[in-house]
């Protein structure tokens, strides 16, 4: 199967731009002077026969040249309407193109000021978590709501919300990952709500309140019958207690070859949206007593990246053999930057615009594995790369305005904010995959608080 992972690159733009279609022009080959000028009869029986057999190949020669203009042209065809594998990844149809480049880096662009956010207002949305909240938890500046990402080449169209609800009606959406994950899941059923009439005819399947603590939540859209879910699993791979005779500093162990214990609860959805990095620090594994373990072994003097790049060969290998990925369409988001102001983690500077520099961390090694690890996949998976994009938003984290100001965060995202973003990102490929046209969002109107 082709390996579809190089997706992730570019927009092919005859997909996405109709009105400026590309023409291949193919010169016709100039005719062929068989004949002799002089008459026939002063020909010699040799010459005769030579223009005899001349003329018998005559139309075999012309069907061979209809033949590699056919070739020419469908191979023109091909490259033009197929893209390269750097191309197709975006070739959806989703953007709209503001100049004459061939390509667009949706992920290479700038943040711009948008009056028409934010999209909705956490404090009317009961599935937006309160420590997420920054206006409601008594932020002042607003500027940071007000932020759009403009690619350079091409725009990011808006959606209207009744269009994303019934592309939705039936499904079943599934986010598996770590608190970041939890924020964009959050933020997906807000933007939805805004389009739903009956707000009570969405609600927690278990009447759960939004919460940390929680390993598995899900929401039910009901007069769309959709469902969208979210399951916490921070490492991906399963997390278990010390094996027998380990030495004693090793109180649990990540199973590098096994995927989580719940793995299976995520097999039937139609879209699958993974992440994982935040917890893949000395702080949250060694400093716990938590090491890496493949099969009876534990491995104390593996390194965190060499034990990540594992953990994902096993994710990628359960998508190959579990995933049908003719029915359910798999995305990755990338590592998704944190902006303490020191490695301590204890002093958390929190700016009212983004920044004009992304200050190293546009890259990260984490974001470099998702890449080299998809690309050898089999199977298609849409790599959404936040990273880049989010390193500029220091002005975005929730920084001192949670459930819990005693404790700053420059890790996590304030709502509306930065994940609604990745929301609509993500929706343009959902509505491209599904075949449905992106259209403005006149139905969700901006919010003022």
């Amino acid at each position: 199967m082709v390996n579809n992972f190089s997706r992730s690159t570019s927009f092919n733009r005859r997909a996405l731009n109709a009105e400026s279609p590309r023409v291949l022009n193919v010169s016709s080959p100039k005719a062929l002077n068989v004949l002799s000028t002089k008459p026939l009869c002063f020909t010699s029986s040799r010459v005769y026969h030579r223009l005899g057999w001349v003329s018998r190949l005559f139309p075999v020669l012309i069907l061979i040249g209809a033949l590699i203009s056919f070739i020419i042209l469908l191979h023109g065809g091909y490259i033009y309407v197929l893209p390269s594998l750097s191309q197709a990844f975006y070739g959806h149809g989703v953007l709209k193109f503001n100049d004459s480049s061939n390509v667009c880096d949706i992920f290479d662009g700038s943040w711009v000021i948008d009056d028409d956010y934010p999209l909705y207002n956490a404090s009317d949305c009961p599935f937006a978590e309160q420590g997420f909240n920054c206006l409601g938890n008594g932020r002042k500046d607003r500027d940071y709501l007000k932020w759009r990402w403009k690619p350079k080449n091409c725009d990011i169209p808006r959606f209207n919300v009744h269009n994303v609800l019934e592309m939705l009606r039936n499904k079943r959406i599934v986010f598996v990952g770590d608190s970041m994950s939890r924020t964009q899941w959050e933020s997906l059923i807000c933007l939805l709500m805004t389009g739903v009439e009956d707000k009570k005819s969405v609600y927690e399947f278990n009447g759960n309140k939004i919460t940390k603590r929680i390993r598995f939540l899900g929401v039910r859209f009901t007069s769309f019958n959709f469902t969208i879910e979210f399951f916490r699993s921070v490492f991906l791979v399963q997390h278990g207690w010390m094996p027998r005779h380990a030495p004693k500093r090793v109180r649990s162990t990540l199973k590098l070859d096994k995927l989580d214990d719940v793995s299976n609860e995520w097999i039937n959805a139609d879209v699958l949206i993974f992440n994982t990095g935040q917890w893949w620090v000395p702080g949250k594994l060694f400093e716990t007593g938590c090491y890496f373990q493949v099969g009876n072994s534990v491995k104390l003097g593996m390194s965190i990246p060499a034990a990540f790049k594992m953990a994902l060969g096993t994710w990628a290998s359960w998508v190959e053999n579990t995933i049908d990925t003719n029915r359910t369409l798999v995305f990755f988001r990338t590592f998704e930057p944190s902006h303490w102001s020191e490695k301590s983690r204890r002093f958390c500077n929190v700016t009212q615009n983004p920044l004009l520099e992304t200050e190293g961390r546009d890259r990260s090694i984490f974001s470099e594995t998702i890449f080299e690890v998809i690309k050898n996949m089999t199977v298609p998976i849409t790599v959404l790369q936040v990273t880049s994009m989010s390193a500029f938003r220091r002005d975005a984290h929730v920084g001192g305005w949670s459930d819990n100001p005693t404790v700053p965060d420059c890790s996590h995202w304030c709502l509306p904010g930065l994940p609604d973003i990745w929301n609509e990102i993500f929706l343009s490929y959902l509505l491209a995959d599904y075949g449905l046209p992106a259209v403005n969002i006149s139905s969700v109107s901006s919010f003022s608080f």
